[in-house]
């Protein structure tokens, strides 16, 4: 049985549980668990990390753990009994845990390598607190390293401050707001700015010296030396090296490493150096043999020097290698260093070039006990140290130290009847008082133990030495007096025995008869001379000598005339020894009584140091004086105590306070003092007012702490001495001196008077009394004194008086002071401090202080726990905010909307200052209950007052819910801030129902709360869902989810509210609706009823919700692309919205607005997702399309779709989509129009005119176009803005626009233009974004894009997708999966302008863009067998699948994709498939033999492959096949309505015999002689491909009509002459004319059949034109240019195509047989025109009435353009439908005819190519559109096929405007469209008219822009040949182009009417590009 458990609730996991048993709960090692229930072995409960999983677990797995309950029962958590400490490394390194291997994944390789270290070594720290078994100290250690690597890493990863109080984290609710601030801003600053450290240590270790001429041993000095002063300052660190450069004792590290300590930070400057001297030990000279002398002597070697500014810099654990220098005379030795200093290069050298001293250097900050901490082996190990030269810059008490430093500084010398100078060395000694040498008293320096004498350095042959070598005597303080320092001299000779002979000595006493010390300075000293066998044992007899020059007495000038002296330099640091006398008469007061007065005199001159050395002495000293003789001496003795007092103020001496304060309570034995002490300081205190010189009382008030210390310890002594004698007395005394200070503090001064700076300086100081007044008297006592002082104060306040900041820093002192913790006393102080503080802060002066006060104040008031306390507290907090609340808002209101200062300092101040009085605010309201707010809400007088203080209480919570209020890493203190906010909102939102609803409504309040509630609800550190499981279970446990309370206090407010609704709508909408896009469920189901209700409230008031509506949309925008909202969202908002409007009258349109909302969230939804993708791709363009298109058509909002057309615009040219891009811009360039009128700044766009706008956005445009190589729509606008300057008169930019158009038609001529492909694609499956689901679109591929690397772009773009195998529409499972599927497929797309295909003449450059742009239809087809498949012959029943798409709109355009519109469905025939590829094939075969006879193909293999292809195939039944399927009887009879169509079957298989054996012809001319061979075979089976035809000669029709070519002359009208060609020249004899039903007659050869051998052969002028094919119409009406491939078997573009970069432009293998057009290159179906000059005149048939062209005219006599209007809609008006029957003529576009009138002005008219007994409606070719070049004049004539032809302007592809075609709709023939737009002027013949209103495609959505053609009235454009209307059967002569008109010289037409006024076409327009 299951049993609860009692003590077993809380335990880590040993070992992994799979949890295989039923209600298994798997656990990982170390998870904690929870346990809820026990049963024989087993245990029930959870892993605390996942509480909601909760199972059975074995409980051998887990380690149990003390742990605390809370909350005892099904809701209580548990918390583990251990050092929080521990508890909080746990947790941190869970969460740090699941973050590092986040930086892993982010490749952030050096946070992640730092942070695992630290991460271990957090870890074995934890071991070893764990374990227990540390000291104190070093658990305190410990913990400390613990906590500051916990913080480093929670900076490194961005979390949470910790606020910890001693190590531990600190929980907010235990201590006030104002404590947890402190904490928070302690952290932090330590964080941010570390203090740097007031002392230095140098650390030195001597590693050895390196140089190639050593041999002897060494001894180094290190020293630090300023050089600005030019001394020493430390003395010096000697180590010793070997003859190696070694140091001698490797084993002793002390020995070569030290520390110079105590450096202060003016040490750490650049010239401060480190100072280095070597000396050698060995022979005099360097050089000397070995054996010359074995007397060893140092020697001067080299010298090194490096700053300590260098330390700094560099890297600490470097080592460095120092310049050894050597001097140039030995002279000069003394300062040799100073010479390096100075670079004074002449007097020193390098000592050798590769001699180098290696050192390792490192400075160190901190005090010497937290090194000892921080480098505990650099301690262990052994450092010597080196100490300053003198005292640091801090004194300690209780530092021992008496050191005698002695500079041997130079000697005066005789030379002593020597022929040269002497060798001199120095040997030092230390005698006693008995004469005895002191042992190991002499020491060269640290780091060496002392010795009994010193050796100095010598120098060669010099009798005035300078040495400069500084020793140490560290002589104990008992043995100075009569000891003394001996200098002996010798004479060192060089000579074999190198003996060194004494000749004389000097000596100096270390300590003066009257007991001072050697004076620091310079002493000259007697050299008395000897002899060597002069005994110096006895020093008695020398002693009484003379020693100094100085001390010689004036009769003594023997010795005061010699010229031999020596010179030392002597310093004493010693803390028990002065060279002052003045102290020490002091001392000795009792010996000399009547030098009292003077010594008292005197110890204001004496130094502090000296001072502070016998302090506790000289305190003895003035108080024995005091007790003996007070009156004679106590003003004396009290004006000395103030100096030493004040002595100690100094930060040099402020380490010696404690040493007084031990003094006071330990040594201090001056009973009776008390009584003098009280009456000199009331004798200063009555003087204040009247004296002139301040400056000494000020001196004495400064004493007053201590003076007070001292008079209540004498009290308290005499008290204990006598029982407590004269108490009365004693308090009438303190209460009289009280009365004199109220009585001189009450004195009204001006702020810059002496009185004034004295109460000041008594303030200062008065708040330090408190806690000695405490020692005797009560609190309620001394809270009296200093009330009624404090009171006494004047209260008049002056803004500049000084006074009032020391009065509120004395307030300050009194709260911070242990006298206000009691409180007893706090209610006596309280209303003063209250009163003080409110007047400075309603004047808002000395804030700083204020915030001090305050944090101080509330830090103490806490909710006690004792029931006796709770109505002190409760009273303190009622005063509090009685006088302080209204203030503190108001101040925090003003400071926060201050312009913050300059300063870094100064912010930071402000900063704090903000921050302060908000903690203040906190800790305020929280101690606030229900009685505080009840009174505080029933104190306003009136309602305008609570309005007041409301409206105020708001604006500071918005304040405070500012993310700049606190630091990001401050959630504790942010978490605490909203808790307390929200208490009180639900506190004050009481007053805001009772007082402010119904007839008291106050709109202005009530917005103030739903605003803040609103910004409270939507604040970064409330959104728990973005913070870690851990973070948001501890959030959750303390706080709840306050998001969720705030809303249901929104809620209900909103309930209240009533009509008054509709105040805040739709103000409120959009805030709202920022609350419920909050992920959190609970908060959603609260507010977005809210939207029913403000809708209903609407309907009311104005019977629509128009406003609701637009406002929800607007700001759902903004909110959704901040990423706001999930798809949750949308439903929930559906789902409740839709319930609640159920029963509403209004509810179609609420449904409506819903809708609509819902799917605009869905596009936003979608947009934002794929915005947060890498790379721009075809998702994210087409998630903005949708966007755009949505808000132009459904919403109509212009500002948002303007705005998403510049940020598709961004993505266009971020991927490169030129073309697109440019489409894009143009949406915003039409909506603008050539006007003056002025438009805001808008984007990135200036303030700027509209038309400015548009000229920009037009060039733009043109840039982009230009880049995406679509030249022809950058024309038209070019042509557009050059008509806007021409109007203007800007010729400047009119030619630069006219050089631009003409440079982008060169670029169409020249540059090459790659032929995209199209895809298909289909999205279907649940899981594609709303803008893709279960839709397909056409894409336009990328450069050299093939089906299978499209395949793959889409994968990636959509990883998760599957790909179709099959090309079948898919069944609804596959719509509904919750998948992605994506069908991809090739399509072929279907051009409209085939008008400008099948001209002839037109370059394939053109062409190419007509093929390839403004495509609305694409093709798939698809091969299936219908009924039975014949296994002999499949042709019979292969059916061709043809699927045509339409799509929304044309390709290119605004994205690379388009959603597919329409689909239609046409299955094509076996034999119009057959008639297909043999069209196909037969085009095909007509291009390849144009090719080879313009020679345009470098070589003839395409033409031997393809004639092999077609040859071999039909050999081998290709042909053959189609006889037997469809030439037999049974499928005639079975077919009888396929009659027609056999015999076309028929006539397409004897053309394509004849086609071949022309090309066989032509083949034979140009064959390489390799292969001929292949030739022959060639000819040999297209001969039995001709009999198994049953080919013997060629019908009459198909001889008439061999070969059909392409790319006529444009002056070549298509007549209906056959001529017969024979392939070797022969010239053709017959000229007969064909009826008008064959299929051919349009596209026969041209006349001149005399000529045609010769252009075989090459002998005429035009030869090359002979074989240029037109294709027929018959066949673009089936074999369409851009049809299916006719190799059925697969839709995908072969990928073995030509690069277009060949020269050949293709390269054609024997699969060429089966490549459609579309897979072709453009070149192969429409070859290059030829030179217009070479093509020959036509003869003229058809109209009989015309006269023949004449050869022998000029050229300008023979053409002359006629002026004519084509679209190919005036086809389709006068052909019949295109179903009729294959075999109908569609008529192509013919280029004008010039016939011959004999005359110079020709009267032209059109011919037809068909017969007039035909078609009577057809004898006239429909007219041209006049050529974007034309230039109309009489003068000027061309025969240039740019002139004479039909040459699209690229606008009728650019524009879906008024033409039948883009309508569906075919006008009957000769009707026009309906003029809605009448012309300018209207035309002699025919009206050129537009429809001004577009008429759109059926079944199409809008396009993204409307379309207007608008006239301009400044310059008129030629109209668009789209834009055209067909003309009459006589077209109207041409006018000319506006400009032209205005030149007089220019005229018209001969036969145009010169009165009849100048066409005026309407303006052209790039619209729907």
């Amino acid at each position: 049985m299951w049993i609860p458990t009692e003590h077993e609730k809380y335990g880590v996991v040993l070992a992994s549980f799979r949890g295989t048993v039923q209600h298994g709960l798997p656990l990982e090692i170390g998870d904690t668990v929870q346990i809820l229930e026990k049963c024989e072995g087993w245990y029930r409960g959870f892993i605390l990390k996942n509480p909601n999983v909760k199972g059975i677990f074995p409980s051998s797995y887990i380690h149990l753990k003390n742990a605390h309950v809370k909350n005892k029962g099904q809701f209580e958590t548990v918390i583990p009994v251990e050092d929080s400490v521990i508890t909080e490394m746990t947790s941190t390194l869970r969460d740090w845990g699941a973050m590092w291997k986040q930086l892993y994944v982010k490749n952030e390789g050096d946070l992640f390598h730092r942070l695992w270290h630290v991460m271990n070594e957090i870890l074995d720290l934890r071991r070893q607190v764990l374990v227990g078994h540390l000291t104190h100290d070093r658990m305190r250690d410990v913990k400390q390293h613990i906590t500051a690597r916990l913080d480093w890493g929670n900076e490194q990863l961005g979390l949470d401050l910790v606020p910890r109080r001693e190590f531990s984290m600190v929980d907010p609710d235990e201590i006030s707001v104002t404590e947890l601030y402190r904490l928070m801003e302690h952290r932090h600053r330590k964080k941010e700015t570390p203090t740097p450290a007031s002392t230095h240590h140098l650390f030195v270790h001597m590693k050895s010296l390196m140089s190639a001429n050593l041999g002897e041993e060494l001894e180094v000095f290190f020293h630090i030396y300023d050089g600005r002063e030019n001394r020493p300052l430390s003395e010096r660190f000697f180590v010793r090296l070997n003859k190696s450069g070694l140091p001698k004792s490797p084993e002793k590290t002390e020995r070569q490493c030290t520390l110079f300590v105590d450096l202060g930070s003016s040490d750490l400057r650049k010239d401060v150096y480190i100072v280095v001297h070597i000396i050698r030990i060995g022979r005099m000279g360097a050089g000397e043999k070995k054996n010359t002398c074995s007397v060893q002597y140092r020697r001067p070697f080299g010298c090194a020097v490096v700053s300590i500014a260098d330390l700094l810099t560099a890297d600490s654990k470097d080592d460095h290698l120092l310049k050894v220098y050597a001097c140039n005379t030995e002279s000069e030795w003394y300062q040799i260093h100073e010479n390096i200093i100075k670079k004074a290069n002449s007097r020193y050298n390098l000592s050798g070039s590769n001699t180098g001293l290696a050192v390792a250097l490192q400075l160190l900050h901190g005090d010497i006990e937290q090194l000892r901490r921080e480098y505990m082996v650099l301690f262990t190990r052994g450092v010597s140290i080196t100490r300053k030269l003198g005292f640091s810059d801090v004194i300690m008490p209780g530092e021992m130290r008496n050191d005698l430093y002695v500079t041997l500084e130079k000697g005066e010398f005789e030379k002593g009847g020597k022929s040269v100078a002497r060798n001199v060395e120095i040997t030092v000694y230390v005698l006693d008082i008995d004469g005895q040498v002191l042992k190991s008293h002499v020491a060269a320096g640290s780091g060496e133990p002392g010795a009994d004498e010193y050796h100095s350095l010598v120098l060669y042959h010099n009798n005035s030495p300078r040495w400069a070598e500084q020793i140490k005597l560290p002589i104990p303080v008992d043995m100075f007096r009569g000891s003394h320092v001996r200098f002996e001299f010798r004479h060192c000779s060089t000579k074999d025995k190198g003996e060194k002979k004494l000749f004389g000595y000097s000596f100096v006493p270390l300590m003066q008869e009257d007991g001072r010390t050697l004076p620091d300075g310079t002493h000259e000293l007697i050299i008395h001379k000897c002899e060597e066998n002069t005994s110096l044992a006895d020093c008695s007899r020398y002693l009484k000598q003379p020693f100094s020059k100085a001390n010689l007495p004036a009769n003594n000038q023997t010795l005061k005339g010699t010229k031999e002296s020596f010179w030392i330099t002597s310093f004493l640091c010693s803390t028990k020894l002065t060279q002052n006398g003045d102290m020490l008469d002091l001392l000795k007061w009792r010996a000399h009584p009547e030098r009292i007065n003077d010594s008292l005199s005197k110890l204001k001159e004496i130094d502090g140091s000296e001072i502070v050395k016998f302090l506790q002495d000289t305190l003895d000293t003035l108080f024995g004086i005091l007790d003996e003789s007070s009156q004679r001496y106590g003003l004396k003795v009290f004006d000395s105590l103030v100096h030493i007092i004040n002595l100690l103020q100094d930060s040099k001496f402020q380490h010696f306070k404690p040493v007084m304060d031990t003094y006071i309570e330990s040594h201090f034995a001056g009973a009776l003092s008390y009584r003098d002490l009280i009456k000199v300081l009331k004798w200063y205190v009555d003087r204040i007012v009247d004296a002139e010189h301040q400056d000494h009382i000020q001196q004495v008030l400064k004493a007053t702490e201590y003076i007070f210390k001292y008079i209540i310890q004498s009290r308290r002594l005499f008290s204990l001495a006598t029982g407590g004698q004269n108490e009365e007395e004693f308090r009438v005394c303190i209460h009289e001196l009280f009365m004199s200070i109220r009585f001189f503090l009450s004195q009204e001064n001006k702020g810059t008077s002496p009185v004034a700076q004295t109460q000041a300086v008594f303030l200062r100081t008065f708040p330090s009394v408190y806690g000695e007044l405490l020692k005797i008297f009560t609190v309620r006592e001394v809270a009296g004194f200093v009330r009624e002082t404090l009171g006494s104060l004047p209260t008049t306040v002056h803004a500049d008086c000084p006074l009032e900041a020391v009065k509120l820093q004395c307030i300050a002192k009194t709260v911070e002071s242990q006298l206000y913790v009691n409180p007893e006393s706090r209610c006596i102080l309280l209303p003063v401090v209250l009163r003080v503080l409110q007047a400075h802060m309603q004047e808002q002066r000395d804030l700083v202080m204020c915030a001090r006060i305050l944090t101080s104040m509330l830090s103490l008031i806490k909710k006690e726990e004792t029931v006796t306390a709770e109505p002190v507290v409760s009273e303190e907090v009622e005063l509090i905010v009685e006088s302080l609340l209204a203030v503190l808002l108001r101040t925090i209101l003003e400071i926060s909307n201050r312009p913050q200062p300059a300063g870094p300092s100064m912010r930071l101040q402000f900063q704090d200052v903000t921050g302060e009085f908000v903690a203040c605010l906190l800790a305020l309201l929280r101690q606030m209950s229900d009685r505080h707010y009840q009174q505080l809400l029933q104190a306003f007088s009136s309602k305008d007052n609570l309005r007041d203080f409301l409206l105020q209480i708001f604006t500071v919570f918005r304040i405070l819910i500012r993310p700049e209020m606190f630091p990001k890493d401050w959630t504790v203190m942010r978490l605490v801030t909203n808790n307390v906010i929200i208490t009180t909102v639900l506190y004050l939102s009481d007053a805001l129902r009772k007082n402010f609803l119904n007839d008291k409504f106050d709109y202005k309040v009530w917005d103030s709360y739903f605003y803040l509630s609103v910004i409270f609800i939507n604040q970064p550190c409330l959104q728990l869902e973005s913070f870690s499981p851990s973070k948001r279970k501890k959030i959750l446990e303390k706080y709840g989810d306050m998001r969720v309370m705030m809303g249901c206090e929104i809620f209900s407010m909103w309930q209240n509210l009533g009509e008054h609704k509709l105040n805040f709508i739709p103000a409120m909408i959009g805030p709202f609706l920022e609350v419920t896009l909050v992920p959190q469920p609970d908060l959603r189901n609260v507010m977005i009823p809210i939207f029913h209700d403000m809708m209903d409230w609407e309907q009311r008031r104005s019977g629509n919700f128009k406003q609701v509506e637009a406002k929800l949309i607007d700001k759902l925008d903004s909110l959704m692309s901040e990423g706001k909202g999930d798809e949750t969202y949308r439903e929930l908002f559906n789902s409740i919205l839709l319930k609640k409007i159920e029963r509403e009258t209004w509810r179609e349109s609420g449904i409506s607005l819903i809708a609509t909302v819902t799917r605009l969230m869905e596009r936003l939804l979608d947009y934002r997702d794929c915005m947060k993708l890498g790379e721009v791709d075809g998702k994210k363009i087409g998630c903005t399309v949708s966007l755009l298109n949505f808000y132009k058509t459904e919403l109509n909002k212009e500002e948002m779709y303007i705005r998403y057309i510049h940020k598709l615009y961004d993505l266009h040219l971020k991927a490169q989509n030129y073309t697109e891009a440019s489409y894009t811009l143009l949406l915003y360039d039409e909506l603008l129009e050539w006007s003056d009128r002025p438009l805001r700044e808008f984007l990135n766009y200036p303030m700027q005119s509209e038309w400015q706008r548009k000229e920009y956005l037009h060039l733009t445009i043109i840039q982009n176009f230009d880049r995406g190589k679509c030249w022809e729509n950058g024309i038209i606008l070019c042509r557009e803005l050059a008509d806007q300057y021409e109007s203007y008169y800007d010729y400047r930019n009119l030619s630069k626009m006219r050089m631009m158009e003409a440079s982008l038609y060169d670029k169409i001529m020249d540059q090459q233009r790659l032929e995209p492909e199209f895809f298909r694609v289909g999205f279907y499956g649940k899981k594609f974004p709303f803008f893709l689901r279960n839709k397909e679109f056409v894409c336009r591929g990328h450069d050299y894009e093939r089906l299978e690397a499209f395949q793959q772009r889409m994968l990636n773009e959509f990883p998760h997708a599957i790909a179709m195998q099959h090309v079948n529409q898919p069944d609804q499972t596959i719509y509904q999966a919750e998948a992605q599927y994506l069908q991809i497929y090739a399509v072929t797309p279907i051009p409209e302008s085939q008008d400008v295909l099948q001209r002839d003449g037109v370059p394939d450059n053109i062409k190419s863009f007509y093929k390839f742009n403004h495509i609305w239809r694409f093709r798939y087809d698809r091969p299936f067998h219908k009924g039975t498949k014949d296994k002999e012959n499949e042709f019979k029943s292969l059916w061709v699948e043809r699927t045509t798409l339409t799509l929304v709109q044309s390709l290119p355009g605004i994205s690379r994709w388009f959603e597919v519109d329409k689909r239609e469905l046409v299955e094509v025939s076996p034999l119009e498939n057959a008639i297909e590829v043999i069209e196909n094939k037969n085009l095909q075969l007509r291009t390849l033999i144009t090719q080879c006879q313009s020679r345009q193909m470098q070589n003839i293999n395409p033409l031997t492959m393809c004639l092999n292809g077609v040859i071999d195939a039909a050999v081998n039944g290709g042909l053959a096949r189609y006889q037997e399927a469809f030439f037999v009887k049974d499928y005639i009879m079975n077919h009888p309505e396929d009659g027609e169509k056999i015999g076309r079957l028929r006539e397409l298989m004897f053309e394509q015999a004849h086609i071949l054996e022309y090309g066989l012809a032509v083949h034979e001319k140009f064959v390489p002689q390799d292969m001929r061979p292949l030739h022959k075979k060639l000819v040999d089976q297209f001969h039995l491909m001709k009999s198994s035809l049953g080919i013997q000669e060629f019908p009459a029709y198909v001889r008439a009509s061999p070969v059909h070519f392409t790319n006529g002359s444009p002056r070549t009208c298509r007549n209906s002459v056959p001529n017969i060609i024979s392939p070797d020249g022969g010239r053709g004899v017959t000229r007969r004319s064909y009826p008008a039903v064959n299929r051919y007659s349009s596209s026969s050869l041209s006349s001149q059949a005399s000529n045609e051998v010769s252009n075989i052969t090459g002998q005429s002028e035009s030869s090359d034109e002979v074989f240029n094919m037109q294709p027929s119409p018959s066949t673009s009406s089936l074999s369409s240019n851009h049809s299916a491939s006719p190799n059925v078997t697969s839709s995908a573009p072969s990928s073995a195509r030509g690069s277009p970069q060949m020269a050949e432009k293709h390269k054609h293998s024997r699969e060429n047989a089966c490549l459609s057009p579309r897979e072709r290159p453009v070149s192969a179906i429409f070859p290059n025109p030829l030179d217009p000059a070479q093509r020959a005149p036509p003869h003229q048939i058809g109209d009989t009435t015309l006269p023949r062209s004449d050869p022998n005219l000029s050229a300008p006599d023979k053409v002359r353009p006629t002026p004519s209007s084509w679209s190919l809609d005036s086809v389709k008006e006068r052909t019949p439908s295109f179903s009729d029957s294959v075999g109908k003529l569609l008529c192509p576009p013919v280029p004008p005819r010039p016939p011959y009138t004999g005359s110079s002005a020709k009267n032209v008219r059109s011919q037809s190519p068909v017969s007039a007994s035909r078609s009577p409606q057809k004898t006239t070719v429909p007219p041209f559109t006049p050529s974007p070049t034309e230039c109309q004049s009489t003068s000027l004539v061309s025969n240039s096929p740019v002139l004479s032809g039909s040459y699209s302007s690229g606008i009728s592809s650019l524009s879906r405007c008024s033409v039948s075609e883009a309508s569906g709709t075919e006008l009957p023939a000769g009707d026009h469209l309906p003029h809605t737009l009448p012309p300018p002027t209207t035309l002699p013949n025919s009206v050129s008219s537009s429809s001004d209103e577009p008429i759109r495609r059926e079944n199409k959505t809008p396009p993204p822009y409307s379309v207007y053609e608008r006239n301009n009235p400044r310059r008129p454009v030629p109209l668009p040949h789209s834009l055209s209307i067909p003309p009459q059967v006589d077209p109207p002569a041409l006018p000319p182009k506006p400009h032209q008109l205005r030149t007089g010289s220019m005229k018209l037409d001969g036969t145009s009417d010169p009165r009849v006024p100048r066409p005026r076409p309407l303006p052209r327009k790039v619209s729907q590009l």
